[in-house]
C-alpha cells in the first residue's frame, strides 16, 4: 500500500485547510486510517483516526475543530482543519494499517508528510 497526502500549505490563524490522502496498491486490505503530525523538536502524535466503517476518533487538542472523513470507494481520507492555531503547525502524515485474510493487523504504512504552516 502506498499513501499520497496533499493539501498542506500556509494559512493564517483561524483559517482552514483540508488535507487529502489517497491509498494505492492492495487497498482491499485497508483497515484503520488516520493522520499524525510532527512539529519541530516534538514527537509524532496522533491527530485523528477513522475505522473502515467510518467511526472517527480525535486527539483532545483538535476535537471540535478538525473533522476526519473517509471515502472507501475512492480509497481516500480527508482531514478538514478549521480554526487553525499556531500549535497546529506541523508536518502531517497519513497513516494506514492493513489486515490479513484472518482479519489480523499485519502492516502499517505512512505517506510522505505534508507541511501545514500557521501564521499569526
Amino acid at each position: 500500500v502506498q499513501l499520497q497526502a496533499s493539501g498542506g500549505g500556509l494559512v493564517q490563524v483561524g483559517g482552514s485547510l483540508r488535507l487529502s490522502c489517497k491509498a494505492y496498491g492492495n487497498v482491499i486490505t485497508l483497515n484503520d486510517m488516520g493522520w499524525y503530525r510532527q512539529a519541530p523538536g516534538q514527537e509524532r502524535e496522533s491527530v485523528a483516526g477513522v475505522k473502515s466503517g467510518g467511526t472517527p476518533n480525535y486527539a483532545d487538542s483538535v476535537k471540535g475543530r478538525f473533522t476526519i472523513s473517509r471515502d472507501n470507494g475512492k480509497n481516500m481520507i480527508y482531514l478538514q482543519m478549521n480554526r487553525l492555531q499556531p500549535e497546529d503547525a506541523a508536518v502531517y502524515y497519513c497513516w494506514a494499517e492493513t489486515v490479513n485474510d484472518w482479519g489480523d493487523i499485519d502492516n502499517e504504512y505512512w505517506g510522505k508528510g505534508t507541511l501545514v504552516t500557521v501564521s499569526s
